[in-house]
C-alpha cells in the first residue's frame, strides 16, 4: 500500500484484476464453499437509451444498484446485475436527420462511447448478458410475440386517430405538437384516421388492478399511479335513440353519474363520430367545423385545457327515460378514441359541460342538491363531485334518492326499456403499438391487395430492418426502400408489400430484463435460466417510468405466462425509484421561439461576492445567456456533468461516494463541485488512515 492516495493508479490496477478474473459473471445455481446452493438475488437498473453521453445522474442510479450488489454478494448471495441498451426510437431518427447519418451508425457509436465511459466506474455489470434492443437477435422475439398475440386475439388491427404533419408526412407524438403545429416543420397538425395495430391490455385490466396488492415491495405512490391509470369505474352504458334515413339507431354514452340523467340538456359528439359525418353531408357548415377539429392534437390532456368549441347539428336524439328531444352538438373536446365518441351534457353538474352551456346559452338544470341549499351557478363546483350528503332533485320519481339508490334505479329502468345497463369500465385503453417511423422493430405483417393483411410466417423471422437508410424528415424511408417493401404474399403467392409501421419502443423495454437471463437462447424468448432468476428481486429506476413502462412490463409478463413461457404473475418483487441528480441549466431564446441550451463549459459565468450569478455570456460570441434554474440532469438541456471529468480529477470512488452521500437516495439532490471536492478530501483521509494502521488492519 503506497503512502499517497492516487485514485487513478489504485482503480486501474483493481479494475484490471476484476476484468481478468471476470468476477461479475453470474451463473445459475452457484455453490458456496460448503457445497450449498447460494440464494439468488437479481438486481437490475432500468436500461439506458444510448444518447452517447453518460452523466452523473446515470452514475447515481447505477451506483445505487452497485452498492446493493456488492453488499448482498458479501452476504453470501448469488447476485446478478446486467446491462443493456434501449436502442430503438425517435431520438436516433432526429439525430440522423440533423447529422445526415444512418440511425444505426449513430446508435452503435453511442453505445460504444457510453460503454467506454462506464468502464472507469468499475460497476459490477455482467457484460456477458448485454442486450441491445435494435439488434435482430433481440427484436425477432418482439415479432414472434406479436404473432402469438395475433393468434390469441390479444393483438389486432383497427383504425386509429393520429396527429399528422402534412409537410413532413409523418405521425407526431403528442409532445411533438406545439401550439397545434409540428415541432419540426411548423405546419398545422391534422387529425387523420389510419389503420394500426393494438395490443389488448384491457383484457388484463382487472388482473393488473387486482395484482397491485401483491406488490408490497413497490412504493405506494407508484401503485396508486397505476391504479389511477387503469381507472376502474362503475357506471351505466345507456342509449339515446333516434331515427335517421328511415332506420332506428342509438347514440351510446357511458356515464359514472347516472343519477344526473334527468339533468341532460344536450349531447355532444366527436367530429369523427359517424353521426357527425352523416349530418355534415347535408350541412356544409358542419363539415367546415369537422375540418377545423381535425387540426390539433389528439392528446387527452390537450383536450382538457383547450377552448371548448361546438356547433349545433339541428338534429335531436330522444332522452331514454322521458322521450324529450335532446339537441346534438359536435364538440371539439370530445374524443372518438374514448368511449364511443359521445357524451351526455349535464351542465349543472359537470365543469366542462357547464362552461360549454354558458358559452352557447344552453339550458342548465339542477338535478342534484343538498338539504337547505339552492343551486347557484357561482358555487356549483364546490359540491358537484360529492356523493355523500347529496340527493336527486327535479328528477321526478328519483327525487330524494342518494347516489347509489338513483344509480341502481336508473339502471333498472333503462334495462327494462332495453336502453342501458350497469357496466364496469376502465380508463385504460388498448396499447397502440404502430409507429409510422423507421427506427424500430418492423411489424411482421404483409399487406396483400388480394388477401389483406397477412402475418409473416414464423420461419421467416426476423423481418430485418435495413440499417443503412438515412431519414430526411419527409416520412418513413421504408416506404421508399424497394428491397424491404416488395415481397410475396405468404397466402396466395402474388406480389405484396411489407408493413412499414414499426413497433412502439415500449415493446422493447417490456421484457428486456427477462432476456438478460438467457441472452444467447436462439430457440425461444427465454429458457429455464429465466425460471431461476425471475421474478426480479429488486428493480431500480426513475419515477417517470411509474406508469407506462412498468404497466406494459406487467402486461407483457402476464401474456407470456398465458403462453406458457414463464411461471410467475408479476415481474418485479421490489421497486426503488431513485431521486434525480439536478444541476443548473442555461439557455438562449431563438427567433423562432425555441430555446438553445448551453453546456456550462460553453459559458463565461461571473459570480458576485455571495456566489450568486451576476452575468452569463457565451464564449463563442460574448452575447448574454439566461439561467434556466435547477433542473434534472438531461442531455436535452445540456446541464450534465460528465463522469469522465470527475473521474479524471478525483477518481471513480469519489464520484460514486459523492452521489451516494449527496442526499437520501429516493430524493433529488443537486450537483456540487465543492461537494465532490469535499468527498475527495474524505477519501484521501480514509486512505491515510488505512496506510497508518495497515499493520493492524
Amino acid at each position: 500500500m503506497r503512502e499517497t492516495y492516487d485514485p487513478a493508479e489504485v482503480e486501474s490496477v483493481q479494475q484490471a484484476h476484476w476484468r481478468a478474473k471476470d468476477i461479475y459473471r453470474a451463473v445459475e445455481h452457484a455453490l458456496d464453499a460448503n457445497g450449498n446452493e447460494k440464494p439468488k438475488f437479481y438486481v437490475c437498473p432500468m436500461l439506458p437509451y444510448p444518447s452517447g453521453k453518460l452523466h452523473m445522474g446515470h452514475v447515481r442510479n447505477y451506483t445505487l444498484n452497485d452498492v446493493l450488489y456488492r453488499y448482498l454478494r458479501m452476504r453470501g448471495m448469488n447476485v446478478m446485475t446486467p446491462m443493456g441498451w434501449d436502442s430503438f426510437g425517435l431520438p436516433a431518427e432526429n439525430a440522423a436527420i440533423a447529422k445526415k447519418v444512418a440511425p444505426a451508425k449513430w446508435t452503435y457509436d453511442n453505445i460504444a462511447d457510453m460503454k467506454a465511459q462506464m468502464e472507469p466506474l468499475g460497476l459490477a455489470f455482467d457484460w456477458s448478458r448485454e442486450v441491445t434492443t435494435c439488434k435482430p437477435d433481440y427484436y425477432r422475439w418482439n415479432q414472434w410475440m406479436f404473432l402469438k398475440m395475433l393468434e390469441k386475439g390479444v393483438a389486432y388491427r383497427k383504425t386509429q386517430t393520429v396527429n399528422w404533419d402534412p409537410v413532413d408526412h409523418t405521425v407526431l407524438a403528442n409532445e411533438q405538437v406545439i401550439e397545434g403545429r409540428g415541432w419540426r416543420s411548423g405546419a398545422i397538425v391534422e387529425k387523420r384516421e389510419i389503420p394500426g395495430y393494438y395490443l389488448g391490455i384491457t383484457h388484463y385490466a382487472e388482473e393488473l388492478l387486482k395484482d397491485l396488492d401483491q406488490l408490497q415491495g413497490w412504493p405506494e405512490q407508484v401503485r396508486r399511479m397505476q391504479e389511477h391509470w387503469i381507472g376502474k369505474s362503475y357506471g351505466v352504458n345507456l342509449a339515446f335513440p333516434y331515427e335517421l334515413d328511415g332506420k332506428k339507431k342509438e347514440l351510446r354514452v357511458y356515464t359514472t353519474r347516472p343519477d344526473t340523467i334527468m339533468g341532460v340538456t344536450f349531447a355532444a359528439i366527436a367530429a369523427e363520430h359517424p353521426l357527425a359525418l352523416r349530418l355534415a353531408k347535408d350541412k356544409p357548415e358542419l363539415q367546415a367545423f369537422i375540418d377545423e377539429c381535425r387540426k390539433g392534437s389528439v392528446s387527452e390532456a390537450d383536450m382538457a385545457t383547450m377552448e371548448k368549441k361546438g356547433v349545433p347539428t339541428g338534429f335531436c336524439v330522444k332522452h331514454p327515460l322521458t322521450g324529450a328531444d335532446v339537441p346534438v352538438w359536435i364538440g371539439n373536446y370530445v374524443l372518438m378514441t374514448y368511449g364511443e365518441g359521445a357524451v351526455m351534457g349535464v351542465p349543472a353538474h359537470d365543469e366542462r359541460d357547464f362552461a360549454f352551456a354558458l358559452k352557447y346559452g344552453l339550458p342548465i338544470k339542477q338535478v342534484i342538491g343538498k338539504k337547505g341549499e339552492v343551486f347557484d351557478d357561482k358555487v356549483w363546483h364546490e359540491w358537484y363531485g360529492e356523493k355523500e350528503g347529496t340527493f336527486c332533485v327535479n328528477s321526478g320519481k328519483y327525487d330524494g334518492m342518494d347516489f347509489e339508490q338513483a344509480r341502481d334505479a336508473v339502471a333498472k329502468d333503462l334495462e327494462a326499456l332495453g336502453l342501458g345497463k350497469l357496466q364496469v369500465q376502465y380508463r385504460l385503453r388498448d396499447w397502440s403499438i404502430s409507429r409510422q417511423r423507421y427506427w424500430g422493430t418492423p411489424i411482421p405483417m404483409i399487406n396483400c391487395p388480394h388477401c389483406g393483411p397477412v402475418p409473416v410466417p414464423e420461419k421467416d423471422l426476423p423481418v430485418i430492418l435495413p440499417e443503412d437508410l438515412i431519414p430526411d424528415g419527409s416520412g418513413n424511408p421504408l416506404n421508399q426502400d424497394e428491397a424491404f417493401l416488395n415481397c410475396k404474399c405468404p397466402k396466395c403467392g402474388r406480389d405484396a408489400k411489407r408493413e412499414t409501421d414499426t413497433m412502439d419502443t415500449f415493446v422493447d423495454s417490456s421484457w428486456y430484463y427477462m432476456r438478460y437471463c438467457s441472452p444467447d437462447c436462439e430457440t425461444s424468448m427465454v429458457d429455464e435460466r429465466n425460471d431461476y432468476w425471475m421474478a426480479m428481486d429488486q428493480y431500480i429506476g426513475g419515477i417517470e417510468h411509474a406508469v407506462l413502462h412498468l404497466l406494459y412490463a406487467r402486461f407483457w409478463t402476464k401474456v407470456m405466462r398465458d403462453l406458457g413461457l414463464v411461471k410467475f404473475d408479476e415481474p418485479f418483487k421490489r421497486l426503488f425509484t431513485q431521486g434525480m441528480l439536478t444541476a443548473e441549466c442555461f439557455y438562449r431564446e431563438l427567433p423562432d421561439g425555441r430555446k438553445r441550451w448551453f453546456y456550462p463549459s460553453e459559458l463565461d459565468i461571473v459570480y458576485d461576492a455571495k456566489g450568486r450569478i451576476e452575468k452569463i455570456t457565451a464564449k463563442e460570441d460574448g452575447l448574454p445567456v439566461k439561467s434556466g434554474g435547477i433542473e434534472k440532469m438531461s442531455k436535452s438541456k445540456n446541464n450534465v456533468v460528465e463522469p469522465s471529468a470527475i473521474i479524471g480529477k478525483f477518481g471513480a470512488d469519489t464520484a460514486r461516494a459523492f452521489v451516494m452521500f449527496a442526499g437520501p437516495p429516493d430524493q433529488s439532490a443537486a450537483w456540487s463541485n465543492s461537494g465532490a471536492e469535499g468527498t475527495f478530501r474524505f477519501m484521501r483521509r480514509l486512505w491515510n488512515f488505512g496506510f497508518t494502521h495497515q499493520d493492524v488492519i
